[in-house]
């Protein structure tokens, strides 16, 4: 029984740091990068002051690192206990189960490509976070869609796990409610897939 208390636990923990504060620094990154289709200075403008904000490295350890960390290893914990059943049960909410783990995968590998293609080359290669940073990542059209690719999964995940995040908690129990929800969660991913799409574009 504690076991399952544990577990019950953990999962509650991981439905919540997908949103709170991994989501929420993945919705503020999307709007920094987005400046970028106003121009070089605004993106160079909205970078700098990330860059610069006081206890960062503070910030990005327990803020976005240990969450990110945490919600992305037990994430493909659960992804491999899961029973994929879309082969013979074809409801909506098994294909939405199914993406939810396969674009949680591919958003795990496309962070971690990111992080090294920005973070790490600024912190240990001398490379400065600016524009031309990001330019020069996506200077051809193969790494441009892998970056849209990732983009997409990583808002899918983020969009659905919302609406799961209010069933696993208790806030949409009823179907109507989770209905609603639905929908609002849809409407999430579309605004934020385009300021995406939108965002990486503007540098390539």
């Amino acid at each position: 029984m504690e076991r399952g208390n544990n577990q019950h636990f953990y999962r509650k923990l991981h439905s919540l740091s997908g949103i709170i504060p991994v989501g929420v620094f993945m919705t503020v990154h999307l709007f920094v990068n987005y400046t970028a289709s106003w121009g070089v200075d605004s993106y160079n403008k909205a970078a700098g002051f990330m860059v610069n904000l006081p206890f960062k490295y503070f910030l990005e350890l327990f803020i976005i690192f240990i969450p990110l960390l945490f919600h992305a290893v037990y994430g493909v914990f659960i992804a491999k206990q899961a029973k994929n059943n879309v082969g013979r049960y074809k409801y909506p909410r098994n294909w939405k189960f199914f993406f939810q783990r396969i674009t949680g995968l591919i958003a795990f590998a496309f962070i971690i490509w990111h992080v090294w293609e920005t973070k790490v080359q600024v912190e240990f290669g001398g490379v400065e976070a600016n524009y031309h940073l990001m330019a020069n990542i996506v200077d051809n059209s193969f790494k441009l869609v892998l970056y849209i690719i990732g983009i997409l999964s990583c808002v899918y995940h983020f969009a659905n796990g919302i609406w799961t995040f209010l069933i696993t908690w208790g806030i949409t129990v009823s179907p109507h409610s989770q209905k609603i929800s639905q929908y609002i969660t849809f409407g999430l991913f579309i605004v934020l897939s385009f300021i995406g799409i939108r965002a990486i574009l503007a540098f390539a």
